[in-house]
């Protein structure tokens, strides 16, 4: 799930974004395997270009950490998005701290690779000391300009799935 897709209680295409399906041994998005619309403001509606495939893409849905209960009639799949609940807004507000972690840790994996990089060259006397504390300085500013939009993005996300 993405911060930007998080369910606010109205159907988003965006809310399917990541779930991946089992597709003959291979784990593939579900948009590159099927139509995904909103017929309506609290529905969304599947459909496969595989019809064979219908059954895997339920479960896919089912074991996303969505919460979400698709109902298959053989064709399509479609997706109520329930009212939510304080429970339900609670849950969210937990799995949008969850992506937000997930991606400073992402932010955080790309600063430590690129110091690993940086300490290389230097080894490899293509860079010298000063520009090296240079890059690693930049660096670390990138580090803090992505961390802090994750936060401001998580934070503003979490604001709008507690809102009732």
């Amino acid at each position: 799930m993405s911060l930007r897709s998080s369910a606010t209680g109205l159907a988003s295409l965006a809310l399917l974004d990541g779930i991946e399906v089992d597709y003959f041994g291979t784990l593939t998005l579900l948009k590159q395997l099927a139509s995904v619309t909103v017929p309506e403001k609290r529905l969304l509606a599947v459909q496969p270009w595989d019809k064979s495939i219908i059954g895997s893409i339920e479960k896919a849905i089912l074991r996303s950490d969505l919460g979400l209960n698709p109902v298959n009639d053989g064709k399509i799949i479609r997706i109520p998005i329930p009212p939510l609940t304080e429970d339900r807004r609670k849950q969210l507000a937990k799995l949008v701290k969850k992506a937000a972690e997930k991606y400073r840790v992402s932010v955080r994996t790309a600063r430590r690779e690129g110091n690993e990089a940086l300490k290389r060259l230097e080894k490899e006397k293509t860079v010298g000391e000063d520009d090296l504390h240079r890059a690693q300085e930049r660096l670390q500013k990138l580090t803090d300009q992505f961390t802090k939009q994750v936060d401001t993005l998580s934070d503003k996300k979490e604001k709008e799935v507690t809102e009732v």
